[in-house]
C-alpha cells in the first residue's frame, strides 16, 4: 500500500487590523467637529477607567465586511463605543477580529455630510453593521440631534426623556446638550452623563476634581488641627488660671499665719513653690 500525501487546503484568512489601511487622509470638517469628537471620547474613556472592559474612539475605520474592504466605500464614524471587549490600542476596528461591532455610534453633522449621515450611513449602521444605537448631532446647530435604537431590525426614534436627554440603553448613560466651555470654546456641546444627569468628567476635569478633593481633605485636616490646638490652648489657659488662683490662695493663707506645710496640704501645691511665694 503506497502512502498518499494530502495537499494543504488553500485557505485565505481575512486580514487583521495590522494588514488594513487605517488612515484615509481626510481631516475633520472643522476645529469644532474635532473638539466635539475629542470631548465625547475623552469622557467615555474616563468612565471606562472604572471598568475592566470597553473601548471608545472616533474618526477611525470600522471594518465590518470584506465587501466593504473591497469597495472601499465607507469611512469610520466620528465616535463609537464598544463594551465587552478588552481594553487596548487599535489601529482600526475590525469586526471579524474583535468578535463584535460598535454598541453605539455618533455622527457629527456638517453641510457636506448631513444627508449621508442621515440616510446612507444610517442604513449601513442599521442593515449591515447592526449597531444597536445610532445618534447624530450638529455642533453648529445643536437643535439638530436625534437618536435611534435598533428594534426588530429597524431603527426606532429614541424619545427624549423628561429632562430632554437621549438615553443610551447600550451604555447605561444619557446624551445631553451642555452649555459650557471646553478647551476655551464656550458653546453648546454634546456630552455624556449618568442616568441621573451627572456629567461624565473629562480627564482634566477629573484631575481637577481630585485636586479639589485633596485640597478639601487638607483643609479639613488643618481645621481639625486648629481646633485641637485651640482646645489645647484653652486647657492651658484654664490650668494657668487655676494655678494663679491657688497661688493667690496660698499667699493669703501664709499672710494669715499658716505654715508652709499647712498651706501645701490645703492647696496641693509643692512646699518649694509655697516657699517661693513667701519670699
Amino acid at each position: 500500500m503506497s502512502e498518499t500525501t494530502l495537499a494543504a487546503p488553500d485557505i485565505t484568512l481575512p486580514p487583521t487590523q495590522a494588514d488594513l489601511p487605517y488612515d484615509d487622509g481626510i481631516p475633520m470638517e472643522s476645529q469644532r467637529h474635532k473638539m466635539q469628537m475629542e470631548l465625547l471620547i475623552d469622557v467615555v474613556e474616563t468612565w471606562l477607567e472604572q471598568r475592566e472592559d470597553g473601548y471608545a474612539s472616533g474618526n477611525m475605520f470600522v471594518y465590518f465586511s470584506l465587501a466593504q474592504l473591497k469597495n472601499q466605500d465607507f469611512r469610520g464614524p466620528d465616535f463609537f463605543a464598544v463594551l465587552g471587549v478588552p481594553k487596548g490600542e487599535r489601529r482600526s476596528w475590525v469586526v471579524w477580529e474583535e468578535g463584535k461591532g460598535p454598541d453605539v455610534v455618533i455622527e457629527l453633522l456638517s453641510p457636506g455630510t448631513a444627508a449621508t449621515d442621515k440616510n446612507e450611513k444610517k442604513l449601513i449602521y442599521q442593515n449591515q453593521m447592526r449597531v444597536p444605537e445610532y445618534f447624530w448631532f450638529d455642533p453648529f446647530n445643536p437643535d439638530d440631534w436625534a437618536g435611534f435604537s435598533l428594534g426588530s431590525g429597524v431603527y426606532q426614534s429614541i424619545t427624549p426623556n423628561a429632562d430632554n436627554q437621549l438615553v443610551s440603553q447600550a451604555l447605561g448613560l444619557v446624551l445631553l446638550r451642555w452649555q459650557g466651555s471646553y478647551k476655551g470654546v464656550n458653546t453648546t456641546w454634546l456630552r455624556w452623563a449618568t442616568i441621573d444627569g451627572e456629567l461624565l468628567p473629562t480627564a482634566e476635569e477629573k484631575q481637577r476634581q481630585r485636586a479639589d478633593q485633596e485640597q478639601q481633605r487638607a483643609d479639613q485636616e488643618q481645621q481639625r488641627a486648629d481646633q485641637e490646638q485651640q482646645r489645647a490652648d484653652q486647657e492651658q489657659q484654664r490650668a494657668d488660671q487655676v494655678s494663679s488662683q491657688l497661688q493667690q490662695t496660698a499667699r493669703k493663707l501664709l499672710q494669715l499665719g499658716m505654715t508652709v506645710k499647712q498651706v501645701a496640704e490645703l492647696t496641693g501645691l509643692p512646699e518649694s513653690a509655697i516657699v517661693q511665694l513667701s519670699a
